[in-house]
């Protein structure tokens, strides 16, 4: 299975993974399943760091490769679900993982509700 970890969700595997449901530490650990951080997660971090809403000490580039993560891109194709996508979710970058999970037929790992007012494969 492809999956793209929202962004708090990668943020407590790699600090707090006690936190994290058994259920989906097991599928995250799974080497059947592809894990995928967006290039959105990591563009999320830095301008929340920039602007002091996160304090970071590390590069999420680096520890999410470190961590057996692939690094997914946000492609011109995944912009374009934007344009006709309702507005449930005000979240600018919620709404492109959202959107880059449905164009390329992957799964997303949240806990934030809104994501199911989508048709988007969630667990």
């Amino acid at each position: 299975m492809k999956i793209i970890l929202d962004t708090h969700i990668f943020l407590r595997s790699i600090s707090q993974p006690n936190k994290i449901e058994e259920k989906i530490k097991k599928l995250i650990q799974s080497l059947s399943n592809s894990i995928y951080i967006s290039s959105i997660t990591i563009t999320e971090i830095m301008i929340k760091a920039s602007i002091g809403k996160l304090s970071i000490d590390f590069n999420p580039v680096k520890i999410a490769l470190k961590s057996g993560f692939e690094l997914l891109e946000y492609k011109g194709d995944d912009v374009l679900l934007l344009k006709d996508m309702p507005l449930y979710h005000k979240d600018p970058f919620d709404r492109m993982i959202i959107a880059q999970s449905i164009s390329n037929n992957y799964s997303i790992i949240t806990n934030d509700e809104k994501f199911k007012l989508y048709d988007c494969k969630l667990i």
